[in-house]
């Protein structure tokens, strides 16, 4: 049986949608909004309902088959998925009266960034996952085992994974960057980005503080960083804070150099060969976007059957040529490596043990504790 997904898609890639939809957000236009505009899913006949964020899994153009015409194909099942999940604090705004109040909400599967989705396990809102019928979880990398969001790993699996370091222009910059410390050298007054993501900008300076971001559980301890931050808004040495527009001024060479995510990276140095990407050498931070189940799911046993399928490596290397993150399925470098030996060697899809041992993960914050981190990054960046 071969029977189509439901799916809503766009012709721009990642980076594209989502620096938009920062340009269309200030302009009052919804994400909703734009999704629909871009297309629709349709129907309600569904075996299996995944919500994720936008483009973010291959799709069926000509010849090429997507994953989810190849899990229909293989499994029979129909799966509706949709790219409605934009933002974490924007999606846990809607889902918290639902599951709050002990109702379900209709995805079967949602994919959080891990820190959200520690919160949502946290609350209980989330299914154990029946590991029994997920038997390819033995593929998952070692390096995602336990983590920090989901120490008994059984209410999680990882969807796609990347890590954050430093970007920048060497046209610009006038020499390599290596270091946190890099950052703020004078140098570079008025040259500086930063992410509005506080989890990683925080992180980094953290690590160049000697902190470990894993280990830390008070705002007190996070402080040196917030203070240094701080200091540096206020002595004019960043320019901006920003989302994934941040490679617009660092193509241009506004950004000596800035904080940075992988995935965009690879992207860029295919753009510009000024652009470079590095991981610190005091170290990087790793996030992953993870498949939960929400509590009271209608389709549990199929969702288990859409996470069995993902974690064959032979689906998980089409998904990973795809979209260029880095995947927590082992297997998928050889599998790439047979085909296009130069991405399987590109450290930024495959990190090699001796970066990925410099990435570290934030730690899972108490609720009060995250509203103090939030408030105190918010006075930096005027958020």
């Amino acid at each position: 049986m071969n029977r189509k997904p439901l799916i809503v898609r766009s012709g721009m890639t990642r980076r594209q949608f989502l620096a938009r939809s920062g340009a269309l957000g200030a302009a009052g236009l919804s994400l909703p909004a734009l999704l629909a505009a871009c297309g629709g899913g349709g129907g309600d006949a569904y075996d299996v309902f995944f919500e994720n964020w936008p483009l973010y899994i291959d799709p069926t153009e000509g010849e090429t088959i997507g994953t989810i015409d190849r899990f229909a194909e293989a499994t029979g099942l129909t799966m509706k998925y949709t790219e409605a999940y934009n933002d974490n604090n924007e999606y846990f705004a809607k889902i918290q009266p639902v599951l709050g109040a002990g109702k379900t909400i209709d995805p079967d599967i949602i994919a959080p960034t891990s820190w959200m989705a520690g919160r949502l396990i946290n609350l209980g809102w989330t299914e154990k996952l029946p590991l029994a019928d997920i038997p390819n979880v033995a593929n998952l990398d070692d390096g995602f085992k336990n983590p920090t969001w989901d120490p008994t790993g059984e209410y999680s699996l990882p969807w796609q994974a990347g890590m954050a370091g430093i970007a920048y222009n060497s046209d610009a910059a006038g020499r390599e960057i290596k270091s946190v410390a890099d950052l703020f050298d004078p140098a570079f007054k008025g040259k500086i980005g930063m992410l509005s993501e506080m989890r990683d900008t925080i992180g980094l300076i953290l690590m160049g503080e000697g902190i470990d971001p894993s280990t830390i559980s008070t705002f007190e301890e996070a402080a040196p960083a917030f203070e240094k931050l701080e200091k540096a808004k206020a002595d004019g040495q960043i320019r901006a804070f920003t989302g994934n527009d941040y490679t617009d001024d660092l193509l241009a060479g506004n950004f000596a150099a800035c904080i940075g995510w992988s995935g965009d990276l690879f992207q860029l140095e295919t753009e510009s060969e000024a652009v470079k990407f590095v991981i610190p050498e005091e170290g990087g931070t790793r996030w992953a976007d993870v498949m939960v189940i929400p509590k009271g799911a209608k389709n549990i046993a199929n969702a288990a059957a859409w996470m069995n399928f993902v974690y064959d490596p032979e689906q998980a290397a089409q998904l990973t040529t795809y979209n260029m993150y880095v995947s927590p399925v082992k297997g998928v470098r050889e599998i790439i490596a047979a085909s296009d030996p130069d991405l399987a060697e590109n450290p930024l899809v495959f990190p090699d043990e001796a970066t990925s041992s410099r990435l570290r993960a934030f730690a899972q914050l108490s609720d009060e504790e995250e509203a103090k981190f939030d408030e105190a990054f918010s006075a930096i960046t005027g958020a």
